[in-house]
């Protein structure tokens, strides 16, 4: 079994989440009482918003995540998991540094929104998930077109997230945003949608969904599962 540098913090929930399900899928697919062999680096989070959020400095924000997973080699991992989707936007600055394989969320979203035969599908997460370019470039090479919610809707997505989800809050008036956020998008086209932030399926179950959903998580955890013990 491969040893798995988690990359953690960002946030506590997200990293909490990510340790019990590749436990319990570990378990799972070996039965007994099997675990997953973890080595976790866990950044300060406040450390990142600051860089993120408050000066706006995207070198040092990758300067940090660089280091932890630096950390994560050095400790034997030998592959790394970001429990963060946002977070991969670094993967193609950092990965030439590093020694060992990442497993990145966007890739392994995109194959399982291809085995479903869907075509176009929205994206929820974080301002910089929902802005940003890795998720639309990855998901376009298995030919599946992105949208994104409008302004507005970007808003109240991301400012949930930040406001409540990471702070492990979870209520039935933002569950309900979420779900008319989601049906705005499949008015505008989309067939399903990536629930692109740890804590958003914590919120909001797929079965509570009426179009096909893909928690990254979920769907992370597993491929990492299946790599390691391959």
């Amino acid at each position: 079994m491969k040893k798995i540098g988690l990359l953690g913090g960002l946030s506590w929930v997200s990293t909490a989440e990510y340790y019990q399900r590749l436990n319990v899928l570990m378990q799972d697919k070996l039965g007994g009482v099997a675990s997953a062999r973890i080595v976790l680096e866990s950044v300060n989070r406040q450390d990142y918003v600051d860089a993120v959020i408050e000066r706006k400095d995207e070198d040092a924000a990758c300067e940090i995540i660089l280091d932890a997973c630096k950390n994560l080699e050095n400790a034997g991992a030998k592959l790394i998991v970001i429990s963060c989707n946002d977070v991969h936007r670094f993967v193609p600055k950092i990965a030439p540094k590093i020694g060992i394989p990442f497993l990145h969320i966007a890739e392994v979203t995109a194959l399982a929104i291809s085995k479903q035969g869907i075509k176009t599908v929205g994206l929820l997460g974080v301002m910089k998930t929902m802005e940003g370019v890795f998720y639309p470039e990855i998901l376009a090479k298995h030919g599946i077109e992105t949208l994104v919610p409008n302004q507005a809707d970007k808003n109240y997505i991301h400012d949930r997230i930040y406001d409540e989800l990471v702070m492990n809050k979870f209520s039935d008036s933002t569950k309900k945003g979420y779900s008319d956020v989601i049906e705005r998008l499949h008015v505008a086209g989309a067939e399903g949608i990536v629930l692109g932030c740890t804590e958003i399926p914590l919120l909001l179950k797929p079965e509570e969904i009426n179009i096909p959903s893909f928690a990254t998580t979920e769907l992370h955890c597993i491929a990492t599962v299946n790599q390691c013990i391959a």
